[in-house]
């Protein structure tokens, strides 16, 4: 059992972050590009950090609280999973939180909006 509960607590991350995608409206999930956009760039930074860092003996991993599965380089499935999973969780929770303090926020809004905003404003004397 040991050696799943590192799993079992990413599951448990993402069990307990779900029903903000419902009860706040934070549509992470049913944006599924965009949260590929957001999730993949970290995990490949982190991906190639826990490389590096696991190559020159920097940290390593017990036995006995993994899996024993590892992926290319060297990498246990675990981290993976926490490269994934946290990333995800925060997001729900950060549209959740801008969903609650901007009542009627549907979407995020674009980071370029203001300079669309600010062209289409009439110039000031």
């Amino acid at each position: 059992m040991d050696r799943y509960q590192y799993l079992l607590l990413m599951g448990a991350c993402l069990a307990i972050t779900l029903p903000l995608e419902w009860v706040f409206g934070a549509r992470v999930w049913r944006r599924p590009r965009r949260l590929l956009r957001a999730v993949i760039p970290a995990v490949a930074v982190f991906y190639a950090w826990d490389v590096v860092a696991i190559e020159r003996d920097h940290w390593m991993f017990d036995s006995a609280y993994v899996t024993g599965w590892v992926l290319p380089l060297g990498v246990p499935l675990e981290e993976l999973v926490f490269f994934a999973v946290i990333p995800v969780c925060a997001l729900l929770s950060f549209e959740s939180c801008a969903n609650l303090l901007e009542p009627g926020r549907r979407a995020a809004i674009p980071w370029w909006s203001w300079w669309e905003q600010r062209r289409s404003e009439p110039a000031r004397v």
